[in-house]
């Protein structure tokens, strides 16, 4: 499961990798930052080594057999004090 979603991953940056930064990666570079199973679904937050800010969701439905990928970018992390 885990390793499906990271497949998923690193299949999806490469085929969306602007051509002139010549970088193409490998499951080894794609990491599981939260992974839960219930019944047969999972859903898997991945991410990469790459610092892009880019962030996976990916989501298998096992009543359907389908995984869905929800691809984020990161715009900012900030601090809002009670």
């Amino acid at each position: 499961m885990q390793e499906k979603a990271r497949k998923i991953v690193a299949e999806y940056f490469n085929e969306h990798v602007d051509v002139t930064n010549h970088k193409k990666i490998t499951i080894e570079d794609v990491y599981v930052v939260w992974f839960a199973k219930t019944l047969q679904n999972w859903k898997a937050l991945v991410s990469t080594n790459i610092p892009d800010g880019m962030y996976y969701e990916v989501t298998h439905n096992g009543d359907k057999n389908e995984t869905y990928v929800d691809v984020y970018k990161k715009w900012e992390n900030y601090c809002v004090k009670d």
